[in-house]
């Protein structure tokens, strides 16, 4: 294992703890999934839901598996074998994750800085029912506009 992965791992760890006690953590978004809503390097806080509080449709929520934290919309919720699964969906993404049941959900998303550290208005990422495609071709464009800017040297 390098010592980044290590390194990786540990914190997601402290991230899960914090969280069970209680306690907000801030993370840097990654990639573009979220993508207009979040954008890559904006800093996402989440938090733990009230115990009496249950994750609703249109939630950004942040889930675990194997490799961290996952941060998308609850898009659906079904019931299934009397168990509950919880249907996420990037903004940005061609297709829904596969089905989360609840001790996968660590929290939700209460507060987005983009990368310039200003605060993004609630109105910005709570966005229920994003448009999927053209938020891809959105992104598809100004990410061509960058590698452009990098070829020319703009």
């Amino acid at each position: 294992m390098t010592s980044e992965r290590l390194s990786n791992t540990v914190l997601m760890e402290i991230g899960f703890m914090l969280l069970s006690e209680g306690k907000t953590v801030r993370i840097r978004a990654d990639g573009n999934s979220m993508y207009p809503s979040i954008k890559a390097g904006s800093i996402i806080f989440v938090e733990p839901y009230e115990p009496e509080t249950k994750p609703r449709r249109g939630d950004i929520i942040a889930w675990t598996r194997d490799s961290g934290f996952v941060v998308h919309r609850l898009v659906s919720i079904y019931s299934q074998k009397m168990q509950r699964h919880y249907v996420t969906r990037g903004d940005c993404c061609a297709a829904e994750d596969k089905p989360i049941t609840i001790d996968q959900i660590v929290g939700k998303v209460v507060r987005v800085e983009n990368p310039e550290g200003k605060v993004v208005p609630p109105e910005k990422y709570s966005n229920k029912n994003p448009n999927y495609s053209r938020n891809r071709r959105m992104l598809r464009i100004i990410s061509q506009i960058y590698r452009l800017k990098r070829v020319f040297g703009l």
